[in-house]
């Protein structure tokens, strides 16, 4: 039948009433695909589909095996990818390029997923703006020759993937591959030479990156500071150049050091003042995130925070600090990946993004032992890059709002030069201890060799996951149902079924487990509703009943 006109008829369709949150914010029709319907999954932002528990039923173990987001579309790319081993990024520039045909269809699924987002972040010119999207192409060119390097990107890959999908099963599948991957650097390191130092690099950086307890993180981040010092002689030959010479000289400080300093009145005071002034700015943003759903619930998530370190005792041990940070370091690896990729140039997604990297700025004097390695030196970067781009906005031929909006960028630009600042001063200092550095490649390997000795690496797991100190799963891994101990999950509506002392839209729904873990697998939990005053900075649970995920 015609249509108006006398065009062709208006094709029918089926209007979608139980469509996600974030299409309709779109106003386009959701496929209601669960648990993740496939318009968030190719925008990389958490589908509020995952907060129904209908979307956890799809997933089950038996059938299914980790929950990797798939969708037809990523299926069919994957699939063609298999059979002809042409790299769907060839923008990415990875070479040389790894066998890609050897590869399982679930080992390209999480190369796929790293790869699809680094991709669309340099098309978007947004790569330099997360900490780690700049770096992934060279991780795949090394990892092409290196496969313990491989196995840490896959690692990698599948932590984020079940960070969105709160997958068991796909958790232990990062497990697999950290296991694998320390093997690896563990033998890399016994050999280490200027022809595997980029691999040793690499695979040091992905798996502190992926660190879950201070002990495991310092062994990594000891390993990776003495690795960078003896590339300096070929540094320029390297594929990370731009990196080593960003991070040399590292601290020396002995970061695996138990013992802390006693915090002064007078630092304390110091400490507070500084937490005022950053709740200050987050609370004059927050007032201009009214049609920011997302990010407003984000800048919650970092008042309640902020307001966390006012409340509890000020860490006195570099464990304590780590377990202090470690939600704001959670996030600063996450967070901008879900934000740009939904609102890539919007204006008040970088401004919200330089509060977040512009907070691990301010508060590193409040953690002097691991604040600035673990934190801080990862956030200047991409924080630089987006005063760079805000601050042109504050030219009066621009409207009103945006010019508002672009001069809240002065507090973390602020923060920027501040930082810098005590940077150079601790450059120069390092420089000075360079000769005087204890540490070595010997004895980091010692160290990994005296825990991995007693241990078979089909059941391993990579100090990136482990308890303290370099500990392991229990053989049978986690089950599906089980809570989890391990990632910190974003959610995207508020969830009213609970309160806590520390309540957030964005926490796990599996962040009080019925009863205490093992004593030899009390990990640190992924939840940023965690109580710093308790053992070890370990959840102290919540106030009311909590949503339990099964």
């Amino acid at each position: 039948m015609a249509g108006p006109g006398g065009g062709p008829s208006r094709r029918s369709h089926t209007k979608s009433r139980k469509g996600c949150k974030t299409c309709k914010k779109r106003h386009i029709r959701c496929d209601e695909t669960f648990p993740q319907c496939r318009n968030c999954t190719k925008h990389q932002v958490r589908c509020d589909y995952m907060d129904n528990p209908a979307a956890i039923i799809t997933e089950s173990p038996k059938s299914q095996g980790p929950n990797l987001l798939w969708t037809p579309e990523i299926d069919s790319t994957v699939e063609l990818w298999r059979q002809t081993g042409q790299f769907p990024f060839p923008d990415l520039r990875v070479y040389p390029q790894p066998q890609w045909q050897a590869f399982s269809k679930t080992d390209l699924r999480l190369i796929h997923h790293l790869a699809s987002i680094s991709n669309e972040m340099f098309r978007n010119r947004t790569s330099k703006l997360a900490i780690w999207t700049e770096l992934m192409p060279k991780f795949l060119s090394v990892a092409a020759t290196h496969p313990f390097v491989m196995h840490s990107v896959l690692a990698f890959a599948a932590s984020h993937l079940a960070w969105i999908a709160q997958s068991n099963e796909t958790r232990n599948l990062a497990f697999h591959h950290g296991g694998i991957a320390l093997k690896g650097l563990h033998e890399g390191i016994a050999t280490f030479s200027k022809a595997n130092s980029d691999a040793v690099l690499a695979s040091s950086l992905l798996l502190s990156w992926q660190a879950t307890d201070w002990r495991g993180w310092a062994s990594l981040v000891t390993g990776t500071r003495t690795v960078i010092q003896a590339m300096q002689p070929w540094q320029h030959e390297s594929i990370f150049e731009e990196y080593i010479v960003r991070h040399s000289p590292m601290t020396h400080k002995n970061l695996l050091d138990p013992i802390g300093s006693p915090i002064s009145q007078e630092a304390r005071r110091e400490h507070l003042a500084i937490i005022t002034d950053i709740h200050h700015h987050l609370q004059r943003l927050q007032h201009h995130l009214s049609r920011y759903d997302q990010e407003g619930k984000w800048v919650d998530q970092l008042r309640g925070y902020i307001e966390r370190l006012r409340s509890s005792n000020p860490p006195q041990t570099a464990e304590e600090q780590f377990s202090q940070l470690y939600a704001l370091r959670k996030w600063l690896f996450w967070v901008p990946i879900s934000l740009l990729a939904s609102k890539r140039n919007d204006i008040t997604v970088m401004v919200v993004l330089g509060h977040f990297y512009a907070t691990a700025l301010a508060i590193e004097p409040m953690f002097p032992d691991i604040g600035a390695v673990f934190c801080a030196d990862l956030a200047l970067q991409p924080l630089h890059e987006i005063v760079q781009i805000v601050s042109p906005y504050q030219d009066p031929s621009y409207d009103t709002h945006t010019q508002t909006v672009s001069y809240l960028i002065k507090f973390p630009a602020d923060m920027a030069i501040s930082y810098q600042t005590r940077k150079e001063w601790l450059r120069q200092q390092a420089l000075d201890a360079e000769q005087q550095s204890p540490y070595g490649l010997d004895t980091l390997n010692l160290d990994l060799e005296h825990h991995l000795a007693h241990y078979t690496y089909g059941q391993s797991l990579s100090p990136a996951f482990a308890p303290s100190p370099l500990n392991f799963m229990p053989p049978t891994g986690l089950v599906s149902g089980q809570q989890s101990p391990y990632l910190e999950v974003p959610r995207s509506a508020v969830d009213t079924a609970f309160t806590s002392s520390y309540g957030s839209p964005l926490v796990s729904p599996a962040t009080a487990p019925p009863g205490p873990l093992p004593s030899p697998y009390a990990v640190h939990q992924e939840s940023s509703a965690f109580s710093f005053n308790s053992p070890m900075g370990y959840p102290s649970g919540f106030v009311g009943t909590p949503t339990i995920w099964t």
